[in-house]
């Protein structure tokens, strides 16, 4: 009997702990450690309003931007590279040469029969497509 009053009263202390108010403590609000200055407009007297309709100066137009993003700006040309259009002549290149190239009345090279035949073959699914070995 001693025992059990003993492990009652032992029970009791322990458990005695979890009912305080040790474990439902305040804590601090983490938006209130420090205070955010109030917004405030500094005095530029040179600024403009911006005119109505007029074009924002910091927008760029689409066609810049895709430039922009596949030829990474205007970078200097390195040596190798320099050389490379040199000796293909990139100076004497006419403007428009991508026009011309596509243009059925450009001469070309004669890559051989093989290659005409396949330019000249109908556009199909390859169903009546045949490979013949020699």
């Amino acid at each position: 009997m001693r025992k059990s009053v003993i492990l009652v009263a032992g029970a009791a202390a322990i458990l005695s702990g979890c009912a305080g108010k040790s474990l439902d403590r305040a804590r601090p609000d983490e938006f209130a450690v420090a205070r955010q200055a109030p917004l405030v407009i500094p005095p530029d007297y040179a600024l403009v309003p911006p005119q109505p309709g007029a074009a924002r100066p910091q927008d760029v137009s689409t066609q810049a931007q895709t430039l922009e993003a596949l030829f990474g700006g205007t970078a200097p040309r390195s040596a190798a590279e320099s050389a490379v259009v040199e000796e293909a002549g990139g100076d004497t290149v006419e403007n428009g040469i991508r026009s011309s190239v596509g243009d059925p009345q450009t001469n070309v090279v004669n890559k051989g029969t093989t290659t005409r035949d396949i330019v000249a073959a109908p556009a199909a699914d390859g169903a009546d497509a045949k490979a013949t070995a020699q």
